[in-house]
């Protein structure tokens, strides 16, 4: 959860005590999936990262209200999101492509071979390396 995120949770929950731990009613209408939806395509059309403020007005919400809907629709929140999408393109890569795992970790958005590593171990069980030569054995 990157710190934006993290703000607008710490927000959430004091809310949440505020109101002695009753959330509101989190029933999506339409509208707000379809806005959701769209922030979706931002994420996956835009060249570089989004901030959840932006992501937030691409959906007409408020960053709260963008933050918990995207999670309760999804799954995931919207850095998540936006990693698991990373990973999914690098590991198409490597399964694909003869370049080195640090040029593919760079070219899909991230900052350091290290956090690449740790990510894709955490995601698909396994090291980059090793999705690659299984992959490449299929």
């Amino acid at each position: 959860m990157n710190w934006e995120e993290l703000a607008v949770e710490l927000g959430a929950r004091a809310l949440e005590l505020a109101n002695d731990g009753k959330q509101p009613n989190e029933d999506a209408a339409a509208s707000t999936l379809a806005r959701v939806t769209r922030s979706v395509r931002a994420i996956e059309r835009a060249e570089g990262a989004l901030s959840l403020a932006v992501m937030a007005r691409v959906a007409g919400l408020s960053p709260y209200h963008f933050l918990r809907t995207f999670e309760r629709l999804t799954g995931v929140t919207p850095h998540r999101y936006v990693r698991r999408m990373r990973l999914r393109e690098a590991a198409v890569r490597l399964a694909r492509e003869k370049a080195k795992v640090l040029d593919i970790a760079f070219d899909c958005g991230f900052g350091d071979v290290s956090n690449f590593n740790r990510a894709f171990l955490e995601e698909y069980g396994m090291s980059p390396r090793r999705y690659r030569k299984m992959a490449n054995r299929e």
